[in-house]
C-alpha cells in the first residue's frame, strides 16, 4: 500500500511571507493613515495617502522578499553546485559521508552503507542535498511564490488596517 498523508509543511515559504505581508499591510497603512488624519487632512488626502500607502507597501515589501529569498536560492544552488563537483571529483568521498550522516541518524553502519550506495545509484545529488545541507523540493526558496503571496497580503493588509485609521 503507498504511503498516503497530507503535510501543510510544503507551505511555510509562502505562508511566512503571507503572515508577514499582512502584518506589514495592517500596521503600516494604520499608522500612516493615523499620522496623515492627524495633520487635519480633508477625506480626499487621506484617501490618497492611503492608496499609496497600499500600492508602494505592496510593491516594496513584494521586492525585499523577492530579493531576500533570491539570495537563499542562490546559496541553496551555489552549495548544490560545490555537492555536484564533489560527487564528479571524489565519489567514494561523498559516499563515506552520506553513509556517516545515517550512521548518526542512528542506522548500523553496514545498514548505513547499503541506504547510502542505494541512494547515489538513484539520485546521488538529491540525496546529499536533502540529508547533507536540507534542501529538499518541498522546502526549497521560490522567490516569485514568496514575492506574490507577499504582495497580496500586504495589499489585504492595508485594506484591513485602513479603516482602523481616522
Amino acid at each position: 500500500m503507498p504511503h498516503v498523508s497530507y503535510h501543510r509543511s510544503h507551505r511555510s515559504g509562502w505562508l511566512r511571507a503571507a503572515v508577514l505581508g499582512a502584518n506589514d499591510g495592517i500596521l503600516s497603512t494604520a499608522s500612516l493613515l493615523i499620522g496623515v488624519a492627524s495633520s487635519n487632512a480633508d477625506h480626499a488626502s487621506i484617501l490618497i495617502a492611503g492608496i499609496a500607502g497600499l500600492v508602494a507597501g505592496s510593491m516594496g515589501m513584494a521586492a525585499g522578499e523577492y530579493v531576500s529569498v533570491s539570495s537563499q536560492s542562490d546559496t541553496e544552488n551555489a552549495d548544490l553546485e560545490l555537492e555536484r563537483k564533489g560527487l564528479e571529483t571524489n565519489l567514494d568521498y561523498e559516499y563515506a559521508e552520506l553513509a556517516a550522516i545515517y550512521v548518526e541518524r542512528g542506522l548500523e553502519p553496514g545498514l548505513a552503507k547499503e541506504v547510502a550506495k542505494q541512494l547515489i545509484a538513484r539520485d546521488a545529488l538529491g540525496a546529499h542535498a536533502r540529508d547533507e545541507i536540507g534542501i529538499s523540493d518541498t522546502h526549497a526558496a521560490r522567490p516569485l511564490q514568496a514575492a506574490l503571496a507577499m504582495a497580496v497580503t500586504a495589499g489585504v493588509g492595508a485594506l484591513v488596517g485602513a479603516p482602523v485609521a481616522p
